[in-house]
């Protein structure tokens, strides 16, 4: 029987954040004890011009510091880009690729997250592939579909467990406050699961499937025990090293 994977609470700080914010970073680091560091992984994702200072702030610390997007190459005339060997070069060791407000914002397909996934690889990095449906396809009936369809078409064949991290987050309770019921996240994750297995082999039931959407202090001790369920990608409540932290007591 294959072991749990080990969990993983990410946070992802999305276009937030000065370099004031590091202080809460440094206060993660300090209440990330040795007792927590043998039950879960802790990574945070700063936007890209405080990712060099956060990997110096993190040093030590076994925090892992990741970027929220990358290139899918390597240099080249892409003004305004960051490739994933940039981001490697600058002591980042994850980054996130097909958040769902990339997909929507930046028209990101699943084509172009794969790419991305791929350059993570390339670089060293462990690539965290997002998917997830919207409300209307959930409302529809399509979860499935949806999701399933974009695992086939973001997830590269060929990865380890060590290169690759899945996220599922479910559009309609990004940011709403809303959350599916601890079934649904079940259903999903299982799902998910299984479909890594056809992806990936034997690798698939190893790979950690992190839940993203809403999660906070007050509700994750009952969404990280629901099975299939790594972890947490999360947003605004990793903001601040109390509320972050307070996600990942849980595993305590």
């Amino acid at each position: 029987m294959t072991a749990s994977p080990r969990p993983l609470v990410a946070g992802n700080w999305k276009m937030n954040g000065l370099k004031a914010q590091l202080k809460e970073l440094a206060a993660m680091a300090t209440a990330y004890d040795s007792a927590l560091r043998t039950k879960v992984d802790l990574l945070i994702c700063p936007p890209a011009t405080l990712a060099p200072l956060a990997a110096h702030t993190a040093l030590g610390s076994h925090i892992a510091i990741g970027a929220q997007d990358c290139h899918a190459k390597a240099s080249g005339a892409h003004t305004g880009d960051i490739s994933a060997e940039m981001l490697a070069d600058a002591g980042l060791t994850h980054v996130i690729v097909g958040h769902s407000e990339r997909r929507a914002d930046h028209g990101e397909t699943d084509a172009v997250v794969r790419a991305k996934a791929i350059a993570a690889k390339r670089a060293g990095l462990v690539a965290i592939v997002c998917v997830g449906e919207t409300e209307a396809q959930r409302r529809a009936g399509e979860t499935l579909d949806v999701v399933g369809a974009q695992l086939d078409g973001s997830v590269p064949a060929g990865f380890s467990a060590r290169e690759l991290v899945l996220a599922y987050e479910p559009i309609w309770a990004i940011g709403t406050g809303l959350t599916p019921t601890t079934a649904d996240v079940a259903v999903v994750h299982a799902f998910i699961r299984t479909r890594l297995g056809k992806l990936l082999g034997t690798d698939g039931a190893s790979v950690r499937i992190l839940y993203g959407g809403s999660v906070k202090a007050s509700n994750a001790a009952e969404l990280m025990v629901v099975p299939d369920v790594n972890g947490a990608l999360v947003g605004g409540a990793s903001l601040t090293a109390a509320d972050f932290m307070g996600i990942a007591a849980v595993y305590r």
